[in-house]
């Protein structure tokens, strides 16, 4: 696969002193890239370590027979994270990337053909829910009130601040208690709505960031508020087109990406960091150490075993998010009336999660979410031609499945289930195809046990219970991403590297030391 976002070079990068002190990001997901334009903000040299070949992580991009694909994240809310990133370095996210709105955000079509469009208008969401079902729309009222304010407490308030220690749970307390976050996401909606539909519709937002919608906390529910106040946005080029910004930032600012560098093992000195050590053997000493890989692959296989808060024991014991299945796929053929965003459900919705989640089954049903970017950008595949990926929620790798036999069989039933429904005839108009399964999670992305987005959001893997960002037991060691508070999902991670903000000290610490 040949990746897009490379490692350009501003003309005029920034020089920095070879004596400032010295970060290394284990990691370019969104997470490791945005920490490291911020401790470049702080006077830090900064070396990021990417084990691929070019920058990404799971936002990794490639292309194939002419089309370009976004291999993970393609739903992009709360832009003024990313253009915080920009400003740090005296630059706008215009002057690198085409950010635009979409309008409906998405398409849910449910089992029997019947569609829900979501958007950013109050009034066409009204008119949707009383299409749907007239009597639930003063319940949609109620709820979208109350998603709001977890919004404003849950992330707008608390997504960027640091939980450290069970104090600062402590002191959030009541206001978890009386934003109802002792339920799950569909137990709270199900209050609200009554027609199954619309409970499927404003509940299944935690599967985005690798949650049980049927045991997630309901502070979760403040997916629908953030997507209503800042919108869902796409990049004009792909995903990859931030990736590649944020890679121009990092050696504007003097710094530098390394591919092919992977990182077998944090060395310390006692209980504090001391560097890296690659799979070459070659150790890089560091002041500070920053995490972007998987949070249980950083504490099972980065550190060595010992008596620490996340133990071996204790990462084999946690619970992992769901994996996902996906296939990239292009057509020879147009569909135009396929919208850029798709949730296709199938005939059950909770027990379905059950099996995935629960049984750690692989059902025969499935539902997908189907993406065509295309539909918005025609850059993105040859002339006449359509690109999309479609993926999957299926168990990690504890279900025990052999994907290598397993993959085949389950791409041709996804095929024959899109051909039934969105994509007439596809068979005979697919031209190009690639699959990624949970095994690869876990083999090229270093997820433990294929969790494509680390550890579940669960209320007890949340917040203070999730591996914090500052170490709890090494010194001089930091976490973000998907692994640590706040969780998963493009405002997450972006966020996780804003805690850094707080929690790592000025270099100017270090100089003075």
């Amino acid at each position: 696969m040949n990746n897009l976002t490379g490692s350009p070079s501003p003309a005029t990068p920034r020089s920095v002193s070879p004596h400032a002190p010295h970060a290394v990001v284990i990691g370019s997901g969104f997470g490791g890239l945005a920490a490291a334009i911020r401790l470049g903000a702080r006077g830090y040299r900064v070396t990021v370590l990417e084990k691929g070949d070019a920058a990404g992580g799971r936002a990794y991009v490639f292309r194939r027979d002419g089309f370009t694909f976004d291999a993970g994240p393609t739903i992009i809310t709360a832009p003024f994270l990313f253009e915080d990133l920009w400003r740090l370095c005296g630059r706008t996210l215009a002057d690198d990337v085409d950010l635009r709105s979409l309008d409906p955000f998405y398409r849910l079509r449910f089992d029997n053909g019947e569609t829900f469009d979501a958007s950013g208008d109050p009034a066409a969401m009204r008119a949707e829910v009383a299409r749907l079902s007239p009597s639930d729309v003063d319940g949609f009222d109620r709820f979208m009130a109350l998603s709001r304010e977890i919004c404003r407490i849950g992330f707008e308030e608390l997504g960027h601040v640091p939980f450290l220690s069970w104090t600062d749970m402590l002191r959030v307390l009541p206001d978890l208690i009386r934003l109802q976050s002792h339920r799950s996401v569909f137990g709270l909606v199900s209050r609200y709505l009554k027609d199954p539909r619309l409970r499927v519709a404003f509940s299944f937002h935690p599967l985005l960031i690798g949650g049980n919608p049927l045991r997630a906390s309901a502070i979760y529910s403040l997916i629908p508020a953030l997507e209503q106040r800042w919108g869902v946005h796409y990049a004009v080029g792909g995903t990859g087109r931030l990736v590649h910004g944020m890679t121009r930032l990092i050696a504007g600012q003097g710094n530098t990406i390394r591919y092919g560098a992977e990182v077998t093992e944090i060395t310390l000195q006692g209980k504090t960091a001391t560097g890296v050590r690659l799979a070459s053997g070659e150790t890089i000493a560091a002041d500070i150490v920053v995490s972007n890989a998987d949070a249980a692959w950083t504490y099972r296989h980065l550190l060595p075993a010992g008596s620490r808060r996340w133990s071996h024991r204790r990462v084999e014991r946690a619970s992992p998010s769901m994996s996902l299945f996906v296939w990239y796929f292009g057509t020879n053929r147009r569909y135009e009336d396929v919208p850029h965003h798709t949730i296709l459900l199938g005939p059950r919705y909770e027990e379905l999660l059950r099996d995935i989640f629960d049984r750690l089954h692989r059902a025969k049903d499935f539902s997908l979410y189907l993406h065509h970017p295309t539909a918005s950008d025609p850059s993105l595949a040859p002339p006449g031609c359509d690109t999309f990926y479609v993926l999957a929620p299926v168990p990690h790798l504890g279900d025990f499945t052999d994907w290598e036999e397993a993959a085949e069989p389950y791409r041709a039933r996804i095929e024959r289930r899109l051909g039934e429904t969105l994509l007439p005839d596809l068979g005979r108009h697919i031209v190009t195809s690639h699959m990624m399964t949970p095994q690869d999670f876990q083999d090229r992305l270093l997820a433990f046990r294929g969790a494509a987005f680390s550890l579940e959001p669960r209320l007890l893997q949340s917040a203070w219970f999730r591996p914090h960002n500052r170490s709890e037991d090494v010194n001089n060691l930091y976490l973000v991403g998907a692994g640590t508070h706040p969780g998963a999902g493009v405002p997450g991670v972006l966020s996780s590297a804003r805690i850094l903000d707080t929690v790592v000290p000025h270099a100017s610490v270090f100089q003075r030391a």
